[in-house]
Formats: C-alpha cells, sequence, structure tokens
C-alpha cells in the first residue's frame, strides 16, 4: 500500500500515448500500474469507429502481457498486474510487442507497448553478514573489497551507492564498473590494534538512486589477527574471456595466477570466485583452489545473460591468511541453438467445400529468441495442399486458400506449416493446422453385413445381451449420429408358436449402443429361429436408413428328462413285442404276453423261453434335441446277473437265457431310462413279468393290436388228460394265426422304413417329442439339420448347428 502511494499520484503523467510510427502504435505504462489504467485509446487514435463492432482483442505470443482491449469504449486498459522485473528482468528499455486482431474485417494491427520502471525493488546483499578478518599490521590504507548489492531495478532505480556506519578506522571508497554499478571497497584508515579493539562492527548501507530511496544492509565482522602482512597479487587486475554459449560442461575458461613475495605456508595461494553478477552465476563457474583453474560446470543461455561478473579471491595460507582479489568479465556469445516458435493466433473451421479462392483460414504468429541473421525466419506449407501461407507483416503470416475444395475426395486437411530461420546450421519448426471441410448428410448407416446369424442357449435370462450391432455412417455430428430399433414390418419378424407373435415380444434393440438383449427367457421347444430386421437411423435431416436382417438360432438345453409313451391301449409305457413270439421248449408253444396296471407295467413269459426271446418294449421320449434326446436304457433292479436284460438304445425287454421253473412265478424289474445330455436327466419303469406254462390257454389283451397277445383264461390250464385231438387242433390254430400277424408285421415294418419321410422344416415350429428309431440306434446326420422319430409319424427338424457371424465391435 505504501509503493502504490507513492507512484499512484503520477499514474496518468507516465501514462504516454505515442503517434505512428512505421505502421505501428506506441505506448508507455509504468509497472505496477492500477487495473484498469486506460494505456491508450484505440479505437479513437486509429479511426476505427465501433470497437464492439470490430470485434478487437489482443493476441498473445507465448505469455500474456496484462493488457487487454475494452469492448465497450475500444481502449487499451491494464487488466493484470504489470511487473516489469518479470516481463523484462535487466533488459532496458522493456518494450512488449502486441498484436491486435481485429475480425470485422479480419485485420492485424502492431502495437509496442514499453512498461517504464518504478522503484519497487531494495538493493539486497548477498548475505546479511560478511566475516572478515585482517592483520594487524595491515598498513594504512589497504583496501578489502566488499560484494555490493543488486537491484532487480533499472536505471537511476538500480543506481547504488554505499555509506559506512561511521568509524576511525575504516572507510569506504566506491569503484565504478564498466556498465556504470559501483562496487564499494573497504580501506583502512589507521593502523589496528588488535590488544585495544580485537572485533569492529560495522554497517554497510546500500541506496538507490529513486524517488524515494530504497536501502539494504550488510553486517561486516572485521576480526583483527596478527603476523602475516603481504597478500597475495594477481597478474591481472580484469580477465576479459569470450565463450559460445554452447560451450560444454568443464570447458576451461581461463586461469587466474596470484603470486605472495612471503615465505613458507605464507606464501601458499588458495583460489576462490565471490561476488556473483548475476547470483545465477554460481553455477555456471567452478575454481580449481589450488591451480587457479576457472571451468565452466553449467549451461549458458546467450538469451537469459549475456554477461557475467565474477570476483576471484586469491587467499594465502599464513596468519591471520591475506588475499588479494581480480575480476573476470565472461562475455557469452549467441549461436543458434533456439528454433522458431510458430502459434496459431486465429483459426477459422471448418471450411465449407465452397468457399472462395483467397478465403483467410488462420492467423499464425512466428518468433525466434536468436538474434541476427539467427533469428530471421522464413515460413512455407509442405505438403502441398490447397493452402498457401501469406506474410503481411513480419513475424505475422495467414494461411489463405488458393484452390477449390471437394468434401467427397478430401474431408480433412492436415496442414503442416514449417519455420526456418536464418541461422547455419540453419533450425526448423512446424505447426500443424488440422482444417476440417463442412459436409450434408449424404450417406445413409450401413451395416458391415446384410444378414447376421446369432446363436443363443435356451433358458437365458431375461435382459441378457444377444448380440451387439453396429452400422457406419461417415458423415460428421448429428448427420452421423445413429440410432437403432427393431423393425416389426420386415419379413420373417414373426415367430409361430401358439399364434403368432411380434419379434419384440422375444428381443428388443438398445437404440443407443444397437445392443440386441433377450426381453424373455427363450425356449428351444417353443422356438427354434427367429429371423428379424434391426433398422439404423441417421440424425440428419433428412433422416437416411439403413436395415440389416438378424436370424437367431436357439440351441437346445437338457431340460426335459425322458417321458414313457403311452401303450397301445392307451396306458404310460409299455409296449407290445413285434408280433408273436415263438418258441419251443420240449415241444411246447411258448408265448409272451404284456399288460400293465396303474402304477406297475407287466407282461407275460412262457417258461422254458430260450435266450434272447424279447419279453416287452419300454418306449419313451424327450422333448429336447440332439444328444439331449438321445436315450439309453438299463436295468437298475435287479443287479446281477437275472433272468432278463433290456436293449441299450432300443428298449426291448428280453431274455439273458432259458427260463426255468426256478425263476419263480413272478419277476419285478426296475429300468432306468437316461438321456445324454450334461447334466443327464433320467426316468424310471417299473416292470412285473409273470412266468407261466407254455400250454396255458391265453385269452385276447384288450385294445391290443395283435390278436395273438392273450390272458390266461379263468379256468387256469387243460389237464394232462384232455384229449389229444383238441390239444393238436388248438396248436395248429396258434401257429398259423402267430405265423399270419409275423408275416404282416414283417411288411408294414419294411413298407414304413421305405416311406419318405416329411420334409424338415426351418424356421420356428411347435415342439415336438423325439423318440429312438427301431432299430435302437442313433447317429449325427454329417448335414446341418435332421429328423428323428415323433410319435404321430411326422418329421422334426434337430440338431440345426450354426456359426454366428457376429460384426465387429466399433472402432
Amino acid at each position: 500500500a505504501v509503493m502504490e502511494g507513492r507512484w499512484r499520484p503520477a499514474v496518468h503523467l507516465l501514462v504516454l500515448t505515442w503517434t505512428l510510427v512505421a505502421g505501428q502504435v506506441r505506448y508507455s505504462v509504468p509497472e505496477e500500474a492500477k487495473v484498469g489504467t486506460v494505456v491508450g485509446r484505440l479505437a479513437q487514435e486509429l479511426g476505427l469507429g465501433d470497437a464492439e463492432e470490430r470485434r478487437l482483442r489482443v493476441v498473445w505470443q507465448g505469455r500474456r502481457a496484462g493488457v487487454e482491449v475494452s469492448g465497450a469504449s475500444g481502449a487499451l486498459v491494464v487488466s493484470s498486474r504489470l511487473d516489469r522485473e518479470e516481463l523484462c528482468g535487466k533488459s532496458a528499455p522493456c518494450s512488449l510487442r502486441l498484436e491486435l486482431l481485429q475480425e470485422r474485417p479480419l485485420r492485424v494491427l502492431h502495437v509496442e507497448l514499453e512498461v517504464t520502471d518504478i522503484n519497487d525493488n531494495a538493493p539486497l546483499f548477498p548475505a546479511a553478514r560478511k566475516n572478515i578478518s585482517l592483520s594487524e599490521n595491515s598498513p594504512p590504507g589497504s583496501r578489502f573489497p566488499l560484494e555490493g548489492a543488486s537491484d532487480a531495478d533499472i536505471g537511476a532505480n538500480a543506481q547504488l551507492s554505499y555509506t559506512l556506519s561511521p568509524s576511525e578506522h575504516f572507510a569506504l571508497d566506491l569503484e565504478k564498473l564498466s556498465e556504470g554499478n559501483t562496487v564499494p571497497d573497504l580501506v583502512l584508515r589507521k593502523p589496528l590494534d588488535r590488544e585495544t579493539v580485537p572485533v569492529h562492527r560495522l554497517v554497510l548501507t546500500a541506496s538507490d538512486e529513486g524517488r524515494p530511496s530504497l536501502t539494504g544492509t550488510m553486517e561486516l565482522l572485521i576480526t583483527v589477527l596478527d603476523a602475516n602482512d603481504i597478500a597475495p597479487q594477481f597478474s591481472q587486475s580484469v580477465y576479459k574471456v569470450q565463450l559460445l554459449e554452447n560451450a560444454t560442461e568443464g570447458t576451461l575458461i581461463v586461469r587466474v595466477n596470484a603470486t605472495d613475495s612471503d615465505e613458507g605456508s605464507n606464501s601458499e595461494v588458495t583460489y576462490t570466485a565471490t561476488n556473483f553478477i548475476p547470483p545465477s552465476g554460481r553455477d555456471v563457474i567452478s575454481v580449481n583452489p589450488q591451480t587457479g583453474e576457472i571451468q565452466l560446470k553449467g549451461a549458458l543461455d546467450f538469451e537469459e545473460v549475456s554477461v557475467f561478473d565474477f570476483r576471484i579471491e586469491a587467499r594465502d595460507k599464513g596468519w591471520p591468511p591475506l588475499s588479494g582479489h581480480c575480476k573476470l568479465l565472461l562475455e557469452v556469445l549467441d549461436v543458434n541453438d533456439n528454433a522458431p516458435e510458430v502459434w496459431v493466433t486465429s483459426l477459422s473451421v471448418p471450411v465449407s467445400e465452397d468457399a472462395a479462392v483467397g478465403t483467410v483460414v488462420a492467423l499464425l504468429s512466428v518468433s525466434d529468441r536468436d538474434s541476427g541473421s539467427n533469428g530471421r525466419v522464413q515460413c512455407s506449407v509442405w505438403p502441398a495442399s490447397p493452402f498457401v501461407v501469406e506474410s503481411r507483416f513480419p513475424g505475422s503470416y495467414s494461411l489463405v486458400l488458393r484452390e477449390a475444395l471437394d468434401r467427397e475426395r478430401v474431408s480433412e486437411y492436415e496442414v503442416e506449416v514449417r519455420a526456418e530461420d536464418g541461422g547455419k546450421p540453419p533450425l526448423r519448426a512446424r505447426r500443424v493446422v488440422r482444417v476440417a471441410v463442412s459436409d450434408v448428410n449424404d450417406n445413409a448407416p450401413a451395416f458391415s453385413q446384410a444378414v447376421y446369424t446369432v446363436v443363443a442357449r435356451e433358458n437365458n435370462a431375461a435382459g441378457a445381451e444377444l448380440a451387439r450391432l453396429w452400422a457406419r455412417d461417415p458423415d460428421e455430428a448429428e448427420n452421423g449420429r445413429v440410432s437403432y430399433s427393431l423393425w416389426e414390418g420386415g419379413a420373417g419378424a414373426s415367430v409361430w408358436s401358439v399364434g403368432w407373435r411380434p419379434a419384440s415380444s422375444y428381443v428388443s434393440v438398445d437404440g443407443e449402443s444397437g445392443r440386441v438383449w433377450a426381453v424373455r427367457a427363450l425356449d428351444y421347444e417353443e422356438l427354434q429361429v427367429l429371423q428379424f430386421e434391426v433398422r439404423a437411423v441417421d440424425a440428419g435431416e433428412p433422416a437416411l436408413v439403413g436395415n440389416a436382417t438378424v436370424q437367431l438360432f436357439v440351441v437346445d438345453e437338457n431340460d426335459n428328462a425322458p417321458m414313457l409313451l403311452p401303450t397301445t391301449g392307451g396306458g404310460p409305457g409299455l409296449a407290445p413285442p413285434l408280433g408273436p413270439v415263438a418258441g419251443s421248449v420240449a415241444g411246447a408253444s411258448v408265448e409272451a404276453v404284456l399288460g400293465q396296471d396303474s402304477e406297475t407295467l407287466w407282461a407275460w413269459a412262457a417258461w422254458g423261453a430260450p435266450a434272447g426271446q424279447v419279453v416287452a418294449k419300454i418306449r419313451a421320449v424327450d422333448a429336447d434335441s440332439g444328444y439331449n434326446a438321445w436315450l439309453r436304457y438299463e436295468v437298475l433292479e435287479p443287479r446281477g446277473k437275472g433272468p432278463f436284460r433290456v436293449g441299450v438304445y432300443s428298449g426291448e425287454v428280453s431274455t439273458a437265457r432259458a427260463l426255468e421253473e426256478a425263476d419263480g412265478p413272478r419277476q419285478r424289474l426296475v429300468i432306468v431310462v437316461r438321456d445324454h445330455g450334461e447334466p443327464s436327466l433320467s426316468t424310471t419303469a417299473t416292470l412285473s413279468v409273470s412266468l407261466v406254462e407254455g400250454g396255458e390257454k391265453m385269452l385276447p389283451v384288450a385294445g391290443s393290436s395283435s390278436s395273438n397277445v392273450l390272458l390266461p383264461a379263468e379256468g387256469g390250464l387243460t389237464a394232462a388228460g384232455a384229449a389229444s385231438a383238441s390239444t393238436n387242433v388248438w396248436l395248429v390254430v396258434a401257429i398259423c394265426a402267430v405265423s399270419s400277424v409275423f408275416v404282416l408285421a414283417l411288411v408294414l415294418y419294411g413298407a414304413s422304413r421305405c416311406a419318405p419321410r416329411a420334409a424338415v422344416l426351418s424356421g420356428p415350429a411347435a415342439a415336438t417329442l423325439v423318440c429312438a428309431s427301431e432299430v435302437g440306434s442313433w447317429s449325427y446326420s454329417q448335414r446341418q439339420s435332421r429328423s428323428l422319430c415323433v410319435t404321430d409319424g411326422a418329421g422334426k427338424s434337430d440338431l440345426m448347428v450354426f456359426s454366428p457371424n457376429l460384426p465387429p465391435p466399433p472402432p
């Protein structure tokens, strides 16, 4: 607040408006000016008219300069804190080159803004205290260089004067440097007496010439010592060295030499560097304390510091030690080590493909931190394109359209602007400008394929993802934004299952992602194939449409256990043998008779029936398909070697050996029917087989398809004493009847095997049951689908295998 109070009354006096010089406007403003201070009234002085309508603004090149154009008044005003030391360092004058961009019409104005210095930095010593050791026999007039203070300001505000606190022994002598700076030396005026005053405490004050003046202090602690009375002397008081800024670390800068006429340890000299101007010089050089060789230990940068000023001290090893001093001036020479820099200050994209030749697409600003020829820059466009760069002012370029555009041929240009300086060798920079060409909605969404095949397992959860479709639209923005929907009007979009159902009752399509998901769980027994269409519509005006067909194939799961089929009479589970079974045991006929009750399946077999005699046939079906419907029959009870066995795939129950009276009057079999699914499902059937004499009289079984299937008569078996003629007659009649039925069965069986199967229907169909084939074996077909026998004789589509061809995910 104190600083602001000192310069605030002079703000309006220091804000100067300069006239047009060589096509540029020049202004001056003091640093730390208050935000909102008017630097110059551009609109009035340049005759621009309405500044807000012209849309005048400041274009920055790298760092911000702290000023902006007021939109209402068109005046150039201070927008943020201006610190001359931060903007320009020690450079004088501090001149900032600004570019003002007028957009209506497009025009670039150049303004040079000088930021003047105010005294806002006090002198600063490198240390708050300095320890000095002096021999008591030092003669009057001895000089001891002191480290001067530094001031970040420039001009009079940085011109320092020094004063020393009152002392009868010491005085201050000021030495003028070539750059106008002053370095203080401490001069001994009166001989010292260590026994009287061993330590002298003085205060060195540095004052600048600003208004008001600012000061800085350093305490001098002078210790009086005895002995060594000759200080080292350098061969030169000033060493001047020039070094290229690209010199490598370890480069020998110079070797200084100091001699001491004393003897012994008093003549041994060590070297150190002190009083660095600027202070960053501490990181630039290193001094070998024994040899006096000064080497480069840090990188040089001409653009940062061009001259370094060092003090080299030679101190002997006497007691007290004495020292001599010399000055080293290191001048840094510029090399072409800074490539040009290119900025895009304004870019007008996209460019309509019917834009006129000469249209300005972008404004560019080019600069190089080097000086001389190393900082002169030329620009060009690479590779050859419909654009070219034109220069109107030094450092200012325009990217201009030189030929007509064609969006259908190239939709976007990557223009590389190359800048090259005049150094040897030259350095280059590039800036890539992307210029998009505007378009209209002339491309419809397109799927990668017209038909997609999707495979899904049945019993999937509702909401499960089945597929993900993606349509490409090369247009931009809204013209290329695609939404998806299920089209109910497409062919095959409905399925037949207990009436017509729309495809939307099975699947749905996400409008944004194109994800196809199941609305409900799928059932293979209800639905095998579902075909529908997905429509992709863009958001252009007018909207364009693309379509794709999706064929969804449901894969069967083993979710149905085997079921026993009803017998010929309508009960569950047991079928009579294929025709009469006749055998001969001791000259008597043997017949198998089947029957059932409400819980247990039952059949008859004659004693003495040979091994392999078919007693009954278990028939079962499975609503599943393929391996899941392939059935296998096993005897669960009794285990071991029983008198009966069952065909693994036919279900025929036959004798495992000849039946004997020892087998008892009745045998109970528990038969399990399993499918080949994973995991396997099963059902069981209980079969009771009654063993009877081969000569007993039998009655026809009600409902049986064979007149040879008999039940026992009520009177039991005829006695052994019956008439022989009557027995032979019945025997002949029975044999003839059985033979006739057997031949008829063979004819019907052959005809059914030769009859053509019903055609296999593709597409949705109602669920049908499948059973094992007549011969009891089942194998895969080499075709994609095959028919298995069903209870009503119709063909059934089974085991359709498809490979899904889902589209790749969008890039």
